[in-house]
């Protein structure tokens, strides 16, 4: 293995700021704007080639975007203008280790200066080696890659089963009541500042939906003095802005405030039919949006209140037994 050389972030690449264009100057075409929170458009004019990377430089700091066509850079990131001979796929990957947001050096909006990021102290291997760490790195993305759309599908699998069964093929003799009927429910409460942790000490917390992701949260933030608590494969939902963010516990957390946790009233263990009917759910949860003064919520008194179908349990069974297979293998 080689040695790693020390030197400054701008010996080795140099950003460069993008350029302004508003959503009415655009007009459709090929190439994607990039902005800090990734492609939000496409035009038909571009300001930089490919290979490219872009952070994130103001709004949502030091996010990283790798694009493998021309593109737009815009006013809100930096972009590397000059690669200085090194490995654009590396330098996309190694920029992720630098934890750029740590950078911040706005007033009242946060801000990323690219003569101040120029300066960072790195180290750097030669380029053989760079190419081959990205080579690895990009196995393991087409692989994570891979496993999402896996799970993007299974997921559609069930729930098209849900819908088959509960919406389109719903009777209309159903039994008409409300939610608490067929669902409880635990309100977070969030624990004492003073026992957050990001070292892994306790128990897993969420105060909100920052860390849901795909179907199970991310656990970065901990608490040793837990209060509220969310069972394994409970559904989350979060009840203040935004309302109606949905996730999955994988194990027993620590809810916050901003976190209900629900589950069958008769057996815990139909976690399936759980999830799939809050989902048919959240157009009704998300009106809470509006509600309040500043921020949305919903709270207790709104779910007692919410008006839902009870269909059969023998449905709710044979859906059961044919969507938990299902969801067992989403990951």
């Amino acid at each position: 293995m080689s040695k790693w050389k020390k030197c400054k972030l701008g010996d080795v690449i140099i950003f460069q700021r993008g350029f302004d264009i508003t959503l009415a100057q655009q007009s459709d075409g090929e190439y994607p704007v990039v902005s800090s929170s990734g492609i939000n458009s496409f035009h038909n004019e571009s300001k930089a080639t490919a290979p490219g990377v872009v952070i994130g430089r103001k709004g949502t700091l030091g996010t990283v975007f790798f694009l493998n066509r021309d593109f737009w850079p815009h006013d809100t990131t930096l972009w590397v203008k000059d690669f200085r001979g090194n490995d654009p796929k590396f330098i996309y990957y190694y920029l992720f280790t630098l934890k750029l947001n740590n950078y911040d050096v706005g007033s009242s909006n946060p801000t990323l200066n690219r003569n101040h990021i120029h300066l960072l102290p790195i180290s750097i291997p030669d380029i053989p080696e760079q190419k081959a760490i990205a080579g690895v790195l990009s196995s393991l993305d087409d692989k994570i890659d891979l496993l999402h759309r896996q799970n993007k599908t299974l997921e559609a699998m069930a729930e098209a089963l849900f819908r088959q069964r509960f919406v389109e093929e719903a009777d209309d003799e159903w039994k008409e009541g409300k939610f608490p009927e067929e669902f409880d429910f635990t309100m977070g409460q969030s624990p004492v500042g003073t026992s957050f942790n990001e070292s892994r000490i306790g128990m897993p917390m969420f105060q909100g939906n920052a860390d849901f992701g795909f179907r199970f949260p991310s656990e970065r933030v901990y608490t040793t003095e837990p209060t509220r608590l969310a069972e394994p494969f409970d559904t989350l939902v979060s009840v203040r802005a935004p309302v109606g963010e949905q996730n999955m516990a994988l194990s027993r957390c620590c809810i916050g405030r901003g976190v209900t946790a629900i589950r069958y009233r008769d057996n815990r263990d139909y976690y399936a039919y759980t999830y799939f009917k809050i989902r048919s759910l959240l157009t009704e949860i998300r009106q809470f949006n509006d509600e309040g003064t500043v921020f949305g919520s919903i709270g207790k008194s709104d779910f007692e209140a919410l008006d839902i179908n009870i269909p059969p349990k023998a449905l709710i069974d044979d859906f059961e037994n044919l969507a938990k297979p299902i969801n067992r293998l989403v990951r």
